[in-house]
């Protein structure tokens, strides 16, 4: 299973990455810290041209350049992106950001947690339904 997780802090990459290394599921983690390389990455170009197609996205909205909500839109615009399941996991519980995030068609909208412990947890149960208890669309 290939995961992208696009998120400018390393210091929550590194969290998402702890709480995979601790699941029993085998998930390679590709890690994009802007929305321009988000785009990069989906569409297969410059350093990114030999990036697998993710089987999931973990998108935060808060990004630099290119924001995480232009990204979704045109994750869920584009035929070709559009079936890779995006599941927003961002700071922000901002009413507008929730409710952009879902007209933009995101599969979930999840809340970082502050606690060390329920961010672990939070990652794992994603991963245990995203990745374990749903059925995805092959990729080629």
């Amino acid at each position: 299973m290939n995961l992208l997780l696009v998120e400018d802090n390393p210091a929550d990459m590194r969290l998402v990455r702890e709480a995979l290394g601790e699941r029993a599921v085998a998930v390679e983690l590709h890690w994009v810290a802007d929305g321009s390389a988000a785009l990069d990455f989906l569409y297969r170009r410059g350093a990114h041209a030999n990036a697998p197609v993710p089987d999931l996205v973990l998108l935060d909205l808060n990004l630099p350049g290119i924001g995480g909500q232009e990204v979704l839109v045109e994750i869920k615009c584009n035929p070709a992106l559009a079936s890779i399941p995006v599941v927003v996991l961002t700071s922000s519980a901002a009413r507008h950001d929730v409710v952009n995030a879902y007209a933009a068609h995101a599969n979930a909208y999840q809340l970082k947690p502050a606690d060390y412990d329920d961010y672990l947890s939070l990652i794992g149960q994603i991963e245990a339904y995203w990745l374990g208890a749903v059925l995805l669309p092959t990729r080629p």
